[in-house]
């Protein structure tokens, strides 16, 4: 009777054990093709998903005078990478400007830059870029100042995880820290 229930214990203890890790991020499931995109690159080439196949990509929408999500972001995804080692080239960051008017391509990759030079961004005109976040649910709106013409944006804040064969996998919400992006693009980079 103590040997029946000691294995049962320890019946849960091994399911726990046996668990296979989870991603930290929301999952998509079943994972589905990401959509396509054509943009003005910042690094002066063509801005396709399909440049990225085989790495994980970490997509982003922002613009680069955003006061605080935007920069808070790409410093926590700069860290990330960085943490990755030789992993941190299997691992391309893209960030599309939901801002055209004021982002061009020069202003996104001095921008970019000052987080990380392996950053690519995008821009396109206002109608091609809102069928793009159409596609992915994201949305983007101008906040108009109290004074003069300045403005701001509203805009979704969380970062699509796209596996090497180009599948939307994984939405991380913005305020995560750098190790749960770490830890989630370990178990992606992992993954066969």
């Amino acid at each position: 009777m103590k040997r029946r229930t000691l294995l049962l214990a320890a019946l849960p203890a091994s399911a726990i054990a046996s668990t296979p890790p989870r991603l930290k991020a929301g999952v998509f499931e079943p994972a589905q093709a990401a959509p396509e995109f054509s943009l003005k690159g910042s690094d002066g080439a063509e801005l396709k998903l399909a440049r990225f196949k085989g790495k994980l990509v970490l997509l982003m929408f922002g613009f680069t005078q955003c006061p605080e999500v935007c920069p808070t972001t790409l410093a926590t995804l700069a860290q990330a990478r960085k943490s990755l080692g030789a992993d941190a080239a299997d691992v391309q960051v893209v960030y599309v400007t939901v801002d055209p008017e004021r982002d061009d391509v020069a202003r996104i990759r001095q921008y970019l830059g000052a987080f990380d030079t392996s950053f690519v961004g995008g821009t396109e005109t206002p109608e091609k870029l809102a069928a793009m976040r159409k596609r992915y649910g994201v949305v983007a709106e101008k906040i108009a100042a109290k004074q003069g013409n300045a403005y701001g944006m509203n805009h979704s804040t969380s970062v699509f995880l796209i596996d090497r064969a180009g599948k939307l996998r994984a939405m991380m919400p913005y305020g995560h820290e750098a190790k749960d992006f770490v830890h989630d693009l370990k178990l992606l980079l992992a993954a066969k």
